[in-house]
């Protein structure tokens, strides 16, 4: 909160890509806070229109922006690189712009298909990003326009994600091993699922405990390793689908038109020290999910 004398005043928070996962995830963490949150999707926001953002942040008075508006169909994205680019980079550089201006801070969400996939620890902040497709790249653009336009921001770079709301890997495991006999996963691609309600609740936090001025990059997920196949697996047990046999496949059995990280472990030792938060591990989060 910004503070004048002994009066704590409540900010307004805008949040873009209000109806997808992390959005949604939002509205449920929100609802707690002391300050004002304004959430938005494309029939309220052109994000695509400088003139649409100014509008906004002129009646709004915003004070801190939490994009979690993207272009995520990896697959997609080969054949949509202008719509991606869009999305991920050139909009994102209008939010950071108008965050300038008006003094505000941005909280902007990125991935880790930032990295080729090809280390074996995890990966840290200072990283060397290398991309292997077009959604990875327009995300990574992204991120340059924010650190360039000179404007307070706090980069959040998630993975895996899944919750209660819109498409993901645990719904669609969840009909598959309740409708198939056997479903084949792939087993060698390496990460870590993360569900949207804990990286909601930690962004709330950042924001209610007055630590927006601590800016930089940041990697959050759950905490933990496995592959798809393990999720997979986890799933279908959570699930109570034991008929359906999970087979392990490998990348090239399942091959797809954009390039995926073999290994996108990301290490959240700086998020954990600097806004003093404990993680979940993946499989306590996931649990609570089916048991809610």
């Amino acid at each position: 909160c910004r503070v004048r004398g002994a009066i704590r005043i409540a900010m307004t928070i805008l949040v873009t890509g209000g109806n997808g996962q992390l959005g949604s995830s939002l509205r449920l963490a929100s609802a707690k806070s002391s300050h004002r949150f304004v959430f938005t999707d494309v029939e309220e926001l052109d994000i695509l229109s400088a003139a649409a953002i100014e509008a906004l942040f002129e009646r709004e008075k915003v004070d801190v922006v939490v994009n979690c508006a993207a272009y995520t169909a990896v697959d997609l994205a080969e054949e949509n690189e202008a719509q991606a680019d869009a999305i991920n980079h050139r909009a994102v550089a209008l939010l950071a712009d108008a965050c300038k201006r008006y003094d505000a801070t941005l909280i902007h969400i990125s991935t880790d298909y930032l990295f080729s996939g090809d280390a074996d620890t995890p990966y840290k902040e200072d990283a060397t990003p290398s991309p292997l497709g077009v959604y990875g790249r327009t995300k990574l653009a992204g991120e340059r326009a924010v650190a360039e336009s000179g404007c307070k921001y706090i980069i959040v770079r998630t993975a895996w994600l899944y919750s209660e709301f819109g498409h993901n890997f645990v719904k669609t495991m969840q009909s598959l091993t309740a409708t198939r006999s056997e479903v084949r996963v792939v087993a060698d691609q390496i990460g870590t699922p993360t569900y949207a309600g804990d990286l909601a609740e930690a962004i709330t936090y950042i924001i209610d405990s007055g630590q927006i001025s601590k800016c930089g990059i940041y990697h959050y997920t759950n905490e933990g390793v496995c592959s798809w196949y393990d999720f997979a697996v986890e799933i279908a047990r959570l699930s109570g689908n034991r008929d359906c046999k999970i087979s392990p496949c490998t990348t090239a059995d399942y091959p797809t038109k954009a390039h995926r990280p073999k290994y996108s472990v990301l290490d959240k030792s700086k998020f954990v020290a600097t806004f003093g938060l404990t993680i979940p591990e993946w499989q306590e989060s996931l649990e609570g999910l089916f048991k809610r």
